[in-house]
């Protein structure tokens, strides 16, 4: 099949790629015209294992090519892929400018009987918005379809040559079939829907696993209160096949470019047929309270004072495996530390530069290794959870580090990694483990 796919972040350009991996003839466009050089100079703008070798795979075989002309590769196509940013408004509404902008451009040179799928997370009503607004410049038919992904960060080649399911709202029987045809040979699990249920679809299963996230965190909030152990707990309750494991780890708290803006945009949609989602406010709520846990953990262990201490901060992603820090814990607790006057060393494998222009320079010294950063700190955070933390050895850590204080906000370390070192360790919803921050739990009367 001959595929367009217009945009480039993470969801454009992992699809483009894995189209092209599949067989398929595929033009990546994007308008950007830094990003267009270096994806033609055989780059990859974005951090994420095994993309740049399998794009040069499908450049390589001449299936994958990148464009910034939007008119030369939607000409010939039978797919046209909308995969453009839906960035927040300051009201949680998802902003459609580039959706609208794409579907106007495209109008202009759709072949007959092509195929245009949006599979960007936008709100309910967008595809047939994008329908109409194409009808306003063209009489060709065409069919609209809304192609939600489901793809993580730093696993996304895995999650769409192996997907879950495959969700396809469309309209037309014939277009569902061939879209069906186009992604059978990843999934059997291919469900097809009308269009507004696939678009409600995304936001629901976002909003379901931020859920999940912040409840295992309140959970882990009274674990510290009565002595339990969060992570025995979770254990236990991702045993039953109802519940099942994945997103109970506790932490502080879920960010990236997904969960943060789809909550919030779904709560709006919400809004506008006079719903109040309350649970999802309240998931909300307990996401931006949770990764402040870190700075009231530090005020306590300092008597409330943190002007003029130091402070290492390991991770500034929002999650391993990957460059991506919008939303990231890591953005609030660094605030809140440099403005109480605390100095920060901070470290991240991939993520700095990103930080960095989202968060400036003030009160932040920037470090080219782990070590580094925790050289003479008064206390080490730890706020995600790269691999290479984990290897890091707690006995040699605790020498150079000015005071032995390990705030670990990702629960990364385990009871043997502690054992015979000197930290005042604080881990999430493990009371066992926090040595030296351990409030003594209640005697429970009923």
């Amino acid at each position: 099949m001959r595929i367009a796919v217009i945009g480039t972040g993470y969801v454009g350009l992992v699809s483009g790629i894995c189209y092209a991996e599949l067989g398929h003839s595929v033009v990546c466009v994007d308008k950007d015209p830094d990003k267009l050089a270096t994806l033609q100079a055989g780059g990859i703008p974005i951090y994420e294992p095994g993309l740049k070798e399998l794009s040069a795979k499908g450049v390589a075989a001449g299936r994958l090519r990148y464009t910034g002309d939007l008119a030369e590769a939607v000409r010939d196509a039978e797919l046209v892929v909308i995969a453009v940013g839906t960035p927040p408004l300051p009201s949680g509404e998802a902003d459609l400018v580039y959706i609208d902008a794409a579907a106007l451009e495209i109008a202009d040179s759709l072949r007959a009987g092509a195929i245009v799928a949006v599979k960007s997370t936008v709100p309910v009503g967008t595809n047939e918005r994008v329908q109409g607004l194409i009808r306003t410049r063209t009489t060709v038919p065409f069919d609209s379809v809304s192609l939600p992904e489901f793809l993580r960060e730093g696993s996304a080649i895995r999650d769409t040559l192996e997907p879950d399911r495959v969700v396809i709202g469309a309209e037309s029987r014939e277009a569902a079939e061939k879209l069906a045809s186009l992604h059978r040979p990843l999934t059997r699990n291919i469900l097809i829907t009308d269009l507004r249920s696939a678009e409600l679809l995304k936001y629901a299963s976002n909003a379901f696993l931020a859920t999940k996230i912040s409840l295992i965190n309140e959970i882990a909030n009274i674990c510290e209160k009565v002595g339990a152990d969060v992570s025995q707990v979770a254990e236990g309750m991702g045993l039953d096949r109802r519940i099942g494991p994945a997103f109970l780890q506790a932490g502080i708290g879920y960010g990236g470019s997904c969960f943060p803006k789809d909550t919030r945009a779904l709560i709006q949609i919400a809004g506008h047929v006079a719903y109040d989602f309350k649970l999802l406010r309240s998931v909300v709520e307990v996401n931006r309270e949770q990764r402040l846990n870190v700075v009231r953990k530090l005020e306590t262990i300092f008597d409330g004072e943190l002007r003029g201490k130091t402070v290492a901060v390991w991770g500034l992603s929002f999650k391993p495996n990957t460059d991506d820090v919008r939303e990231s814990p890591a953005l609030e607790i660094m605030r809140r530390l440099t403005e109480a006057g605390a100095r920060v060393r901070a470290y991240d494998p991939v993520a700095m530069p990103n930080f960095r222009k989202l968060f400036g320079d003030e009160g932040v010294d920037w470090c080219d290794a782990a070590e580094e950063a925790a050289s003479g700190a008064d206390a080490l955070c730890l706020l995600t959870e790269w691999e290479e933390f984990a290897r890091e050895d707690l006995h040699k850590l605790q020498t150079i580090l000015k005071r032995p204080i390990l705030i670990d906000g990702r629960n990364l370390f385990k009871e043997e990694d502690l054992k015979g070192t000197s930290f005042v360790y604080y881990s999430i919803g493990r009371p066992s483990l926090n040595q030296g921050v351990r409030e003594k739990a209640p005697l429970l009367q009923y």
